[in-house]
């Protein structure tokens, strides 16, 4: 099982990436970096490509609506050949809320443009002449001035199969990425009800699946603290929940909220929701089950982490993307040593 951690866009950056040597010695072996509305993750990953010599580097994620396809697959060459071959592209339709009220572009058709986003990006580092005739995009444009043609990379990627991670939680999207990527990577993962919630999805998408992909890397996040007393860093968990749960969408289209009621919280997402769209975000963090929480983390004793770590790959984790939490530095380096032992 792979060892990876999230780093933060919220602020530290800089810090954070100057004491990832350390964090390559303890054993961690990828990291992720996200793009909400913050600063972009291109230059930050570029930026941890120069810093570091062995660890992977992925996107988690870019959306594929705020650039063009061949833009997404140039920049994927891009940061794979400045980190010699370690990067990988992590994509997701992110939501409405950030798509249209950031990006101003319209939301639609995740699903399709996702596809045809991926089936793109192989062809652009295949350095094959772009051609391509999709439902959302078309290359060369037609109606346009009529001087467009037909143009293959100029530089020789790295690699010319990136490998390519989506971020899926919905029916439909998780079956295209059993379908068309090397990885998928769902939020708020509870290996108890995966096989229930996403199962027929999976299957689905293997039996489209290409051999050439190999096995499906599946990625889950967890927060990671290791000892008898830290029980109480489960409270961390709580504010993004109810945020995504909560706030990440209207009624009726929020998808993570969807999520909680297929695992079985149908009236706590219900009650997170009204809460945390009338502005009550303490009181909707207040309704996040204490369940919910503990199985989706690696919070408590060894001999606890090391059962839900069992549980995890027992489902079908291969990567366990992770959060650690402490006071310090080298306690947090401590976290990933340890995770690493107890992941084998």
């Amino acid at each position: 099982m792979r060892i990876g951690m999230a780093l933060s866009y919220s602020g530290g950056f800089k810090e954070t990436v100057a004491e990832l040597a350390d964090y390559e010695k303890a054993g961690l072996d990828i990291v992720f970096v996200a793009e909400a509305y913050s600063f972009d993750a291109v230059s930050q990953m570029g930026y941890i490509a120069a810093r570091t010599e062995r660890l992977e580097i992925a996107s988690g994620i870019l959306p594929v609506y705020s650039r063009t396809p061949a833009l997404l697959a140039m920049t994927a060459a891009g940061l794979d050949y400045v980190s010699d071959g370690r990067f990988t592209l992590g994509l997701g339709a992110s939501g409405p809320q950030v798509i249209e009220g950031f990006h101003g572009v319209p939301y639609s058709a995740p699903l399709g443009r996702t596809r045809e986003v991926i089936e793109i990006a192989r062809k652009v580092w295949k350095r094959e002449r772009l051609e391509y005739q999709g439902k959302h995009y078309t290359m060369p444009l037609q109606g346009g001035t009529g001087l467009g043609k037909p143009l293959k990379l100029i530089n020789a990627p790295v690699r010319e199969r990136i490998p390519i991670v989506v971020a899926a939680i919905g029916p439909k999207n998780v079956e295209l990425a059993a379908e068309l990527a090397e990885g998928w990577l769902p939020i708020f993962y509870m290996p108890e009800k995966a096989a229930d919630v996403w199962g027929p999805s999976l299957a689905a998408g293997a039996a489209k699946r290409s051999g050439e992909l190999g096995t499906l890397d599946v990625i889950a996040t967890a927060h990671l603290a290791i000892g008898d007393d830290v029980a109480g860093f489960l409270e961390f968990g709580r504010p993004m929940a109810a945020l995504y749960i909560g706030g990440m969408g209207a009624k009726g289209k929020n998808f993570y909220n969807d999520l909680a009621v297929r695992y079985g919280y149908e009236k706590e997402a219900a009650e997170i929701q009204d809460l945390y769209l009338a502005g009550k975000k303490d009181e909707a963090a207040a309704r996040v089950p204490h369940e919910l929480l503990e199985k989706m983390s690696l919070i408590g004793s060894e001999g606890f982490v090391r059962d839900r770590l069992a549980a995890m790959r027992e489902s079908g984790v291969t990567t366990i993307n992770v959060t650690p939490i402490a006071s310090t530095h080298e306690e947090r380096v401590r976290l990933i040593e340890k995770v690493r032992e107890l992941a084998g």
